[in-house]
């Protein structure tokens, strides 16, 4: 049997291509569990593989796509049968082990969790990876107090895949979210979503002068890093947490330890590649009961295997509003 997969190839002097292929069933890599593809999505981490940048994949030829949806074909696992319904998001899938961006793979059953009730197959590769550690994210901020009645809670590069999953849920959970964005066309966009309102992301890219500005934020989720997490920890209010999930912006942090000791701010690191299993589970769960279906369909641009090579260059270059939705069978 055979099947279509994104290959990345790495020449002896470093050069790198890619392309579709058609592949035999030998060249699966190992495991204990083959999915039949129906959905993948288009992550950041996705780019720099299929460029081979920073440094994620070390073995060549590779099969690219952190996340995956589908169906079960084969297994050798008694918690899967043939025909469960499957998610893959993590657990380095698509970095050191062949991905996603495959109509066939083969990989270990610890690595997936069933299909939520209440979502398809095409639903979870809109939620995928960004909106997996969005609500990592709103649970991590609740876990430390979060409620709605605390106040406005901050979203930044909040129009990527992260910040739209995380403004729809928020805005569903009864928070008055504040979205930060560079593009402003994404207004509209992320007012549907449920932002109260917008700020540009020049308000917040330069540090102040002050370590300590006016206590704003009850909460927030940052996935840029850099100067704007460094400016935004001095304007969090006393006792309340900003979950950082991403470096957009830059991985230094130029920043003073007052936020902490003066005003009790607790920065939390969310990493969603090796959760454990239950905790996965829990947040799928919450998924399915806390983001509007209706509001993931805004958020959600399809695509097909053959877009997935410029998909993969827009994404690095920041051109990438909400969540790519690729239909592997397209």
């Amino acid at each position: 049997m055979t099947f279509k997969a994104l290959v990345v190839h790495k020449s002896d002097d470093g050069a790198i291509r890619s392309g579709l292929e058609t592949l035999d069933d030998s060249a699966l890599p190992q495991g204990n569990l083959t999915v039949e593809v129906e959905y993948s999505t288009v992550n950041y981490k996705d780019g720099l593989c299929m460029g081979g940048q920073g440094r994620l994949v070390r073995n060549y030829p590779h099969v690219p796509g952190i996340d995956f949806s589908g169906t079960v074909s084969a297994s050798s696992d008694d918690r899967y049968k043939v025909g469960d319904a499957v998610v893959l998001t993590g657990w380095r899938v698509g970095e050191t082990h062949w991905g996603g961006y495959a109509t066939r793979t083969r990989l270990n059953a610890d690595w997936l969790v069933p299909l939520p009730a209440g979502l398809s197959a095409r639903n979870a590769m809109a939620i995928g990876t960004a909106g997996f550690t969005s609500i990592l994210s709103v649970m991590a901020l609740e876990d430390h107090g979060l409620t709605p009645d605390k106040g406005e809670v901050l979203v930044t590069g909040a129009a990527g895949g992260v910040g739209s999953v995380a403004t729809a849920i928020l805005a569903h959970l009864g928070y008055q979210v504040v979205c930060v964005t560079g593009r402003a066309e994404a207004a509209d966009y992320l007012t549907s979503l449920g932002a109260s309102r917008i700020i540009s992301r020049e308000e917040l890219s330069t540090l102040s002068k002050a370590p300590l500005e006016s206590e704003t934020w009850a909460g927030c989720i940052d996935a840029v890093g850099g100067h704007m997490l460094a400016r935004v920890l001095g304007q969090m209010k006393y006792g309340s947490s900003v979950a950082s999930v991403g470096l957009a912006g830059g991985a230094e942090l130029p920043t003073t330890v007052l936020p902490f000791l003066l005003r009790g701010v607790n920065l939390l690191g969310i990493e969603s590649v090796m959760q454990p299993y239950a905790n996965r589970l829990r947040a799928w769960e919450r998924i399915a009961k806390d983001l509007p279906m209706d509001l993931l369909e805004k958020m959600i641009t399809p695509i097909t295997m053959a877009d997935l090579a410029k998909a993969g260059d827009d994404i690095l270059k920041g051109q990438v509003q909400g969540r790519l939705v690729v239909d592997m069978k397209a």
